[in-house]
């Protein structure tokens, strides 16, 4: 289970998280809202890239912040950043030496490469690969170290439909596998197929968390999307 507490972060102007409070124990989790509604930042405090400025995140009961989560955790963000020289064999291989465990064989990055349709292309430089290459390879990074909870922030972005559905597939894999996946996605569609439940945060706030069958109600997820946030701008005024 991760759970938030009373979660806030703010910078000089601006609050980003406003006393968030969440807690999730499903196996795909959809994280949704507006662009600059608090999305990315939660993630990154949620492995440790942004310090919170009050609140807690908890993840099996212990914070976050253990350094025994690092083994626990994948995390693929909004933009994966590459070496451009690496082949891809070579950047997996890289990122898996990062733990303490050292690193795997090549089997190991070569499954990985297999499982996100990209194995073809092991040898190539990353500066050859196209933006959906690239999507699939920052997919096959959060799973070097075979962890149990995956964040993916904007994992589908860029990707066309056949490489969409695949990396859906990837995550319905892992669901079946008995990890827990935590998305963040502007693809309304895709939350809607996939997720177990969802959650809505819009200028940092919580706004709805529960099932995704229970919240759309026999409407499509964005329409319900649209009216809570709207309902959310009336009561403000």
């Amino acid at each position: 289970m991760v759970e938030f507490s009373h979660l806030t972060k703010a910078y000089k102007k601006r609050v980003a998280v406003d006393d968030f409070t969440l807690s999730v124990d499903v196996p795909i989790f959809g994280f949704l809202g507006q662009n600059g509604a608090g999305k990315t930042t939660i993630m990154k405090m949620i492995v440790g890239l942004l310090a919170p400025t009050s609140g807690t995140i908890t993840i099996d009961g212990a914070l976050s912040s253990h350094p025994i989560f690092k083994k626990k955790l994948g995390y693929m963000p909004e933009t994966p950043y590459f070496y451009e020289h690496m082949t891809g064999m070579e950047f997996l291989r890289f990122c898996d030496e990062l733990f303490e465990h050292g690193g795997s064989d090549a089997a190991h990055y070569e499954e990985l490469l297999k499982k996100v349709g990209i194995f073809g292309a092991r040898s190539y430089e990353i500066g050859t690969y196209s933006k959906g290459m690239r999507q699939r390879l920052g997919f096959a990074q959060a799973l070097v170290n075979d962890p149990e909870y995956l964040f993916l922030d904007e994992p589908l972005d860029g990707l066309d439909p056949i490489g969409r559905r695949e990396m859906k597939e990837v995550m319905t894999d892992l669901k079946k596998e008995g990890r827990k996946v935590f998305l963040n996605t502007h693809i309304l569609a895709d939350v809607e197929e996939i997720c177990d439940e969802v959650g809505i945060i819009h200028e940092g706030k919580m706004l709805y968390s529960g099932s995704v069958k229970a919240f759309c109600a026999g409407k499509p997820l964005e329409e319900r999307f649209m009216e809570v946030v709207e309902a959310h701008e009336k009561q403000r005024t």
